[in-house]
């Protein structure tokens, strides 16, 4: 009789927001042994309620305990810097620390030198993708770090992802999140304004997708924000706030070049009139400044 395969290691996934708890379903799926922590518990309680493989723990020295990897998925620097702090001294030199969280390469480097401290591996490892492709497994991580430890967390990201793209070996991938980022956010613009471009000029917006659709100049992604624009409904994939925070990270302290600019403006302005947890696609409903 042949041996059963020995199970996986446990993964701790800290984090039980929207691309968090995405992540922590589809490991589960895979077999992986999840055990899901966030700030609020019953957020994360709310994520395991029926997903196979995936346990909330409310302890963080839980769900740190025994794991292979340790894949935080948090708001922003200061959040996950803090966090960090409690549970790198639990860590040992066992575990990967992905760091998934989009942060910028400012506070990405910060992240690396308080697991540097701690002698805890490292990846700077933020994702193109929203939650449906997690879900799906088909995210693109961007991944900065030793080659040795990627090696070792590629059960967990090949899992999520369709690709894995090493960059560098410091701060890259953190820096490339926000430019994808960036490029996400001003298509979605253009998108919006040139729906708005059809109305005026008295041509069906609906004529402008199906034109785009399947050719040269179809981008999936600006084609999936149209079908939110044109029926008014912005269930949040990539949040407006979390675009306009990325948009900030991203011009650290300055000003961004070109059209970003103004995009950046109108992601603020969604964000003060109330509406900035609803899709970026909202930024339909904030029309650019009349010159």
């Amino acid at each position: 009789m042949s041996e059963a395969a020995p199970s996986p290691a446990p993964v701790a996934v800290l984090g039980a927001g929207l691309l968090g708890a995405a992540m922590a379903a589809r490991l589960g799926e895979k077999g992986h042994d999840v055990r899901l922590w966030n700030r609020s518990p019953e957020r994360a309680a709310r994520t395991a309620d029926g997903a196979d493989g995936v346990r909330a723990v409310a302890d963080l020295a839980e769900a740190v305990d025994g794991a292979a990897v340790v894949l935080t998925v948090l708001r922003d620097g200061d959040a996950v810097a803090d966090v960090a702090g409690r549970f790198l001294p639990l860590l040992g030199d066992g575990p990967v620390w992905v760091q998934a969280s989009t942060v910028g390469p400012r506070a990405a480097g910060e992240l690396r030198a308080q697991a540097d401290a701690a002698g805890a591996a490292f990846l700077d490892a933020p994702v193109s993708g929203s939650t449906d492709p997690a879900r799906r497994g088909a995210l693109t991580w961007l991944v900065a770090g030793d080659a040795a430890v990627l090696d070792r967390a590629r059960p967990v990201l090949d899992d999520l992802g369709q690709r894995v793209q090493h960059v560098g070996e410091a701060e890259e991938a953190s820096a490339l999140k926000l430019v994808v980022n960036a490029w996400m956010t001003g298509a979605t613009a253009v998108m919006a304004d040139a729906l708005a471009l059809a109305e005026r000029l008295g041509t069906d917006p609906g004529a402008l997708r199906e034109v785009l659709d399947g050719g040269p100049l179809g981008m999936p992604y600006a084609l999936g924000k149209a079908a939110m624009m044109t029926s008014g409904e912005y269930p949040a994939g990539f949040p407006a706030e979390l675009a306009l925070k990325d948009l900030d990270l991203a011009a650290d302290g300055g000003a961004l070049p070109g059209a970003l600019e103004p995009v950046r403006e109108r992601l603020r302005a969604v964000a003060d009139g109330g509406r900035g947890r609803e899709d970026v696609a909202v930024l339909a409903e904030a029309p650019p400044a009349q010159g």
